[in-house]
């Protein structure tokens, strides 16, 4: 008698956390799409690449009403993932699907729409794994997004402020704000910064935030690697 042996791996389950930014549209939804529409003018990209929840529990939307929502977003090029707060009648197949029970995280304040653009080095059009430059600080709601490698900033990260990499993220000032490195997959990204307070830091999909991390590293040199399927930081020499 021939016995089978079996030898595909066991299935494995295995759970990670992902940030998702929560738009919450209030009445009357022209002035909120418009006020939209002003984030997008004056910040290029933070709408891009991100997962984003549409909470309609103040709206109390019929049907109809959240069609056109759903619709005008869709032009606008924001990908809404999940839904939440919609009454269950008002739901078709062919949208997002109900979401709820998320853990509230830090704000993400709106960019200043008045403040000066972001310094960044000029280079010719960036190349595979290109290292982008900012000369300057991040203000408090303004966003970066690179997705084709490294990010270095000269000065600091406040509070609010965001810099999403597919690389490695250097800071030479204060991290006080989110640093996501590794966005599209990469694993041995990095965060480097001389000064670690930050609301936010992930590699690789897998995150903490400031409730996570404690006092123990705060405003000290540090640096953030992932190993195996966890985060872990070390003092700068």
């Amino acid at each position: 008698m021939t016995i089978a042996v079996r030898t595909r791996p066991s299935l494995r389950f295995r759970g990670r956390s992902f940030l998702a930014l929560v738009l919450a549209p209030v009445v009357p939804m022209r002035d909120w799409l418009e006020d939209l529409d002003e984030v997008a003018k004056g910040s290029p990209g933070f709408f891009a690449n991100r997962a984003i929840i549409l909470d309609v529990s103040a709206l109390k939307p019929s049907k109809s009403e959240l069609k056109f929502l759903l619709a005008a977003l869709k032009m606008r090029d924001i990908r809404i993932i999940g839904l939440e707060g919609a009454a269950p009648q008002v739901l078709d197949a062919d949208m997002p699907a109900p979401v709820n029970g998320g853990r509230s995280a830090a704000d993400i304040d709106v960019p200043d729409l008045d403040a000066m653009p972001i310094p960044v080095a000029s280079s010719p059009e960036p190349a595979a794994n290109s290292t982008l430059l900012i000369e300057g600080s991040l203000r408090s709601g303004q966003s970066i997004l690179h997705t084709d490698g490294d990010v270095t900033i000269l000065g600091s990260v406040a509070s609010g402020a965001e810099v999403v990499a597919g690389g490695s993220i250097h800071i030479y000032g204060a991290l006080r704000g989110r640093a996501i490195a590794g966005c599209t997959g990469n694993s041995r990204a990095r965060i480097f910064c001389r000064k670690f307070e930050a609301e936010l830091i992930a590699v690789d999909g897998l995150y903490k935030t400031a409730d996570d991390l404690g006092p123990k590293y705060r405003g000290q040199p540090i640096q953030v690697n992932l190993d195996g399927d966890a985060i872990i930081l070390k003092l700068l020499d």
